[in-house]
């Protein structure tokens, strides 16, 4: 049973003890019912202002049981709810503490600042993905659906160095700050990179000039939702089946994938060209992009393009290929 059924089932019981407790007074001294529940509340609360007392030998006796069994129900009902409020207590205690302990055990992950619309989303996708996180949240409204879900997060303000510090920014791979204000994405920015220089910072800005001033703070990236919802509508209307085509390769229930692959040093790819990696015709993967370790883009890369340590490549293929590349590429 919750605890608000339990404190209304409590509340009942108590009204039910004292609408019987001035029936009794009704039969026994013959009193109105007003008057008679008037005694049974004074005499439970043991008040006795003695304008209204039971005067048969019967009706004192009564009322010596009714005070006895009236105080030991009441003094339950107090007990019992302070029960009730110290294991609430003492139970978000027990549950912040090992929240805190499961993220100070974290490396690697991203955070989150912010758990609105844009960054409920956020942490979907890289749960789906199952990369680590951390989200930092002070809504009440949110935290409570926090408190249901299975994310980590921490309850603070993303603009303070001991929150994020709480969160394991100095462990972090990634932030990305999506609150609702432009400046606290600033602060926040402009912080988390004074405590990780090697932190991949995204940020949302909305304001004409927020953009400028977060690169300034320190992000690595900034996105615009409007700008972006923008671009995307113009782009349906003026190439509407690339953009199918793109939605398609990026939904999540759909087996068909683009993702970006590092190609560690000790690969076997290391050296080849694209068309004796056998990525196209063994994998049946797309290659549609090459980003080298120096930050060169290549676009549309031809077959006899070579690989070299530390490019990223941008493919294209079902989820069970890419995964393989990703073995290939990896070892």
């Amino acid at each position: 049973m919750d605890t608000l059924k339990r404190i209304l089932l409590w509340a009942v019981s108590l009204l039910v003890f004292m609408v019987l407790g001035a029936v009794g007074f009704v039969w026994l001294e013959g009193f109105s019912f007003f008057d008679a529940l008037y005694l049974t509340v004074l005499s439970l609360t043991t008040v006795g202002f003695g304008d209204i007392v039971p005067v048969t030998r019967l009706g004192r006796a009564y009322t010596m049981v009714l005070v006895l069994s009236g105080i030991g129900l009441m003094f339950y009902i107090v007990t019992a709810l302070a029960r009730v409020v110290v294991e609430g207590e003492i139970k978000s205690a027990l549950g912040k503490r090992k929240l805190l302990k499961h993220i100070k055990k974290l490396h690697g992950h991203y955070i989150i600042c912010g758990f609105g619309r844009i960054g409920e989303i956020i942490a979907r996708q890289l749960k789906e993905r199952k990369i680590p996180l951390v989200i930092i949240e002070n809504n009440p409204e949110l935290l409570s659906l926090l408190e249901e879900s299975s994310y980590y997060f921490i309850n603070g303000d993303a603009t303070k160095e001991e929150v994020l510090l709480e969160a394991g920014i100095d462990k972090a791979k990634g932030l990305v700050a999506v609150v609702s204000s432009d400046a606290s994405n600033v602060f926040i920015t402009l912080t988390a990179r004074s405590l990780n220089p090697n932190l991949f910072i995204v940020a949302r800005g909305v304001e004409p000039g927020s953009e400028q001033k977060l690169l300034r703070a320190g992000a690595d990236r900034v996105e615009s939702p409007y700008e972006l919802g923008g671009r995307k509508m113009a782009q349906t209307i003026l190439r509407p089946n690339v953009t199918t085509f793109i939605e398609l390769a990026m939904k999540e229930d759909v087996d068909l994938w683009m993702e970006e692959i590092v190609v560690n040093p000790a690969s076997s790819l290391v050296g080849l060209a694209l068309k004796d990696s056998g990525i196209r015709q063994q994998l049946n993967t797309i290659v549609v992009s090459i980003k080298r370790a120096s930050g060169e883009m290549l676009f549309n890369p031809s077959p006899g393009t070579q690989i070299f340590a530390g490019d990223t490549l941008i493919a294209l293929g079902m989820r069970q290929s890419l995964e393989a590349l990703e073995k290939i590429a990896g070892v």
